[in-house]
């Protein structure tokens, strides 16, 4: 995939990028994606990876620079691959990076013979919840979520909201 970078003086650059399985060396790079306590959730997950539980993924750019990352946990759902922790560089949000993720994601539950991909979204992140209904996720319930969150002075806070449930056939 190529994409397309408009700089401030309104010159396009087009890189193409690509999607690997995401590598422990590649957190450091990862800030972006969340706070260091969110990176160390992503570590414990990588571990998961190499059991077969998961799949974490990173769209790059010809320099392996992670501009998009997200999961595929195959232990919530029997006979679906559940899509979670997925995230692009704010930057570069809204020039496909979030569809070319979700897409390899898909192929990959595929990949494993399953028929359903499913995700979660915050009830207040609209924009999130348009892509995944564009990429044809249909929603199918609510349910309340939480996970700890570090603050700017480097406290540790549960971060308690409301997700709706959404599906998708493939």
């Amino acid at each position: 995939m190529l994409l397309g970078v408009t700089t401030e003086d309104d010159t396009t650059v087009i890189l193409p990028v690509g999607v690997r399985d995401l590598l422990p060396r590649d957190l450091p790079m990862c800030g972006w994606s969340g706070s260091a306590v969110h990176l160390r959730s992503v570590e414990r997950q990588l571990a998961r990876a190499a059991e077969g539980e998961v799949e974490y993924l990173a769209v790059c750019t010809p320099v392996d620079l992670p501009v998009a990352i997200g999961g595929i946990d195959y232990q919530v759902s029997e006979g679906a691959g559940t899509l979670w922790q997925l995230a692009v560089l704010p930057a570069l949000q809204g020039r496909g990076l979030g569809t070319l993720l979700v897409r390899a994601a898909e192929e990959r539950v595929l990949r494993r013979g399953l028929l359903r991909a499913q995700l979660a979204v915050e009830e207040d992140n609209p924009r999130a919840r348009a892509l995944y209904e564009r990429l044809g996720y249909v929603a199918y319930g609510r349910a309340p979520d939480s996970w700890d969150e570090e603050g700017p002075d480097g406290s540790i806070r549960r971060h308690e909201t409301v997700c709706v449930l959404l599906r998708k056939a493939l």
